[in-house]
């Protein structure tokens, strides 16, 4: 008789074991284990795993280094599986929000994220939800970290943002129209909240012309680094298609932060020695660089060549902050793509 196949959740689970052992932090299973196995029920070799917003033809399961967060275990996944209605994600990220937040963040946390999600979470906008929600978490080595979750986002719903965050939202599409905003991420952490607004850029982007934009929310001062962290990486690049470029903006304590996402996948060229440009662009802060090599280590990727395996590059950058990366990955890519190369070779 043919051997049963195991869940993707096992793989899930066994990648976010040896990383949280590598990288000396409290294992992220004792939190979302029912939700990653809720997630990834499905075979490992299903090939509708490949069909979801998140990281496209890959698992939906995007870990990511954040140089601002050097020993944190982040990851992303696509809540409950390829074939859940939009609204059931939505509903499976809130509730594992509202029930990690008050034991472990407490309950004025709790509140706080309850008053900035009710938009979302209610009956508004189920008509033309696509995937509904993602949900994010960050670990270290006293455990849960910080929890995201990343709403989808209309126009309308501008004015249902916080006031502060809305009008930087208006100011943001007045000044360059070719923005279109397409999430709201809220993410709660041990001491503080904070909301984004991503918009997808309509159009190919020329890094430097985000100058007056920047100049506008007073960190025109940063862009020399922006573009610098930038260049080093894409090989000279600083031409983004469209389709290529996410922009999110916050509002935090020392002013706004701009976050510039590279969809890498997008870019036709992207340099066969992407991560030791990665390096090269590092090499000035040492400290960050080690930490970036320690990671890349936990997910087995520290000698990739294949710049498929990484799916977005971000730079950060606020008005006392220089730009700082992150840069997510997708290390179930592969096994994904042999299982379609079969299936489109006898199908």
């Amino acid at each position: 008789m043919p051997t049963a196949k195991r869940p993707m959740a096992d793989y899930v689970k066994h990648s976010l074991s040896q990383a949280s052992s590598a990288l000396g932090v409290k294992s992220p299973l004792a939190y979302v284990q029912g939700l990653i196995d809720r997630s990834f029920s499905l075979p490992e070799d299903d090939i509708s795993y490949a069909d979801n917003a998140l990281t496209p033809g890959a698992v939906p399961f995007e870990p990511s280094f954040s140089e601002a967060e050097p020993n944190a275990l982040r990851f992303t996944i696509e809540p409950l599986g390829p074939n859940a209605p939009p609204v059931a994600r939505r509903d499976e990220a809130t509730r594992e929000m509202r029930r990690l937040i008050a034991p472990c963040f407490g309950n004025q946390a709790l509140r706080w994220f309850d008053q900035r999600s009710e938009e979302w979470r209610g009956m508004n906008g189920l008509g033309w939800m696509s995937y509904g929600a993602w949900f994010g978490s960050a670990f270290d080595e006293d455990g849960l970290y910080a929890a995201k979750i990343y709403y989808e986002l209309m126009p309308s719903q501008i004015n249902a943002l916080a006031p502060e965050l809305s009008r930087l939202t208006q100011l943001v599409m007045s000044e360059l129209p070719s923005l279109f905003p397409i999430f709201t991420s809220i993410g709660c952490k041990r001491d503080l909240g904070s909301q984004r607004v991503t918009f997808m850029h309509r159009g190919a982007l020329n890094v430097a012309t985000l100058g007056p934009l920047m100049n506008r929310l007073g960190i025109g001062h940063q862009l020399p680094g922006l573009m610098r962290v930038v260049g080093v990486a894409l090989g000279g690049r600083f031409e983004l298609p469209h389709g290529g470029v996410l922009l999110g903006f916050r509002q935090g304590q020392d002013g706004v932060e701009l976050k510039l996402e590279i969809l890498l996948s997008a870019l036709p060229d992207l340099p066969s020695r992407f991560l030791d440009l990665l390096r090269l662009g590092l090499a000035e802060r040492p400290r960050q660089l080690a930490a970036m090599e320690r990671w890349l280590t936990a997910f087995g990727m520290n000698d990739v060549n294949e710049p498929g395996h990484f799916s977005v590059l971000s730079v950060r950058v606020t008005p006392k902050a220089q730009a700082r990366i992150s840069l997510y990955v997708r290390p179930i890519e592969f096994e994904m793509r042999d299982t379609l190369e079969q299936a489109q070779a006898y199908g």
